[in-house]
């Protein structure tokens, strides 16, 4: 089932910037009030009211103990099965804090001190910093110019990882970050032939699986044949906002049952019961309002096509199949390797950077696209006066 063809109503569509400047979240905190902050993975909508009556609920109730029973796991498999056409079984799955704590944690039991990591760069930076705090070698498969899959370099690379004699491991981030790239089914299954081949074995980051544009099909990486040694990760933060909400789940493949009760069973890796409240309703209570997000993200993308076209046109950028995170390249504008300080300090728009997503990050900037029209489009001018004031003079940039 796909969502409602229905007018929904955008979150977004209301918003003002002096009230999202009261916000003392990241987005708005990190930088003065004279920038406009487009960087960080958070929404600037306002909370869907079920999941806010929700949560009242249980304050007012007093429901702020432990969490019991797989209320989070049964909410994400009846959205999954109704929006994705997938079927798990919710006593099979666990909760973590969220979906890096999952990550990691999978990362130890299905592999040794030392083993190595396959990342597909530019990726999100969080799976970099994780192999560094591990201490693991990372092999890197890059993604085609078109931001896929490259089933090639992904074969070399998990050669190379086999030839480590340990139980090397993929994370792979389905929807891609910051590409927003959808894989396909036949992408999917090719990887995981590939994984069964070389003796690895996959973890999938589905955070973004909620925010599918209508012109994209979202498949779940357990879905697709030969996935049975293979984990998935799945959260409510991004796609309903609830990042100050720590829950997810970790789902796991026929032969991964055993590694994820190991997990379970771990201290310190439990998502908090309102937290589970929350992310329970957004799934089951609160998809119209994610139908809304969907509706104003697929809106915005396709401003900001428009706004480069008009302001930035030798900026290179494709709209994301999923996600409100929009990869630009900025090369041919000629700002250097990161564009983003460029942006900041001559046009006070805050961006995230290409170079912290690894290979194929630089000259590029990420543009969170889950805000206002009126934001995206000041943001968008601001930058086109940034580049003629730094085309003009480029000592105007710090060194």
């Amino acid at each position: 089932m796909t969502p409602t063809t229905q007018a929904v109503r955008s979150p977004f569509s209301d918003l003002q910037l002096a009230e999202l400047r009261r916000r003392s979240s990241a987005k708005w905190q990190f930088y003065p009030d004279d920038v406009l902050p487009l960087w960080v993975a958070e929404m600037d909508a306002y909370v869907a009211q079920p999941i806010v009556d929700a949560v009242h609920d249980a304050l007012t109730l007093g429901d702020t103990g432990y969490p019991w029973g797989p209320r989070l796991q049964s909410a994400i498999a009846s959205f999954a099965e109704d929006r994705w056409n997938w079927t798990f079984d919710p006593a099979k799955a666990i909760t973590v804090t969220d979906v890096m704590t999952g990550v990691l944690e999978s990362i130890q039991r299905l592999s040794n001190p030392g083993d190595p990591i396959v990342l597909t760069p530019p990726i999100y930076p969080p799976f970099s910093m994780v192999t560094r705090m591990l201490d693991r070698p990372m092999i890197a498969a890059l993604l085609t110019d078109a931001g896929r899959l490259d089933l090639d370099r992904l074969d070399a690379a998990f050669a190379t990882a086999a030839a480590s004699g340990g139980k090397p491991v993929m994370l792979l981030s389905n929807p891609h970050n910051p590409t927003g790239v959808v894989n396909t089914r036949e992408e999917l299954e090719a990887l995981a032939q590939l994984a069964r081949q070389h003796g690895l074995r996959v973890i999938s980051d589905e955070i973004h699986a909620p925010l599918i544009m209508p012109t994209s099909t979202f498949v779940p990486y357990l879905s697709v044949a030969g996935t049975e040694p293979d984990v998935s990760m799945t959260s409510a933060s991004k796609g309903w906002n609830l990042a100050g909400f720590k829950a997810a789940i970790a789902t796991g493949g026929a032969d991964a049952t055993e590694d994820l009760e190991a997990i379970n069973h771990r201290m310190g890796t439990h998502p908090g019961h309102v937290a589970v409240i929350a992310h329970s309703t957004a799934y089951s209570e609160a998809r119209p309002w994610l139908d809304g997000a969907i509706a104003g993200i697929d809106d915005n993308r396709h401003l900001l096509a428009e706004l480069l076209q008009k302001h930035l046109p030798a900026a290179n950028y494709t709209p994301p199949e999923a996600t409100y995170l929009a990869w630009i390249d900025c090369r041919n504008l000629g700002l250097g390797d990161d564009p983003a300080k460029v942006f900041l300090e001559l046009g006070r728009v805050g961006l995230s950077s290409g170079i912290p997503f690894g290979e194929n990050g630089q000259g590029r900037v990420r543009f969170n696209l889950a805000t206002a029209p009126a934001i995206v489009t000041e943001a968008v001018e601001r930058m086109a006066a940034a580049v003629e004031v730094y085309q003009r003079d480029p000592a105007a940039i710090s060194a």
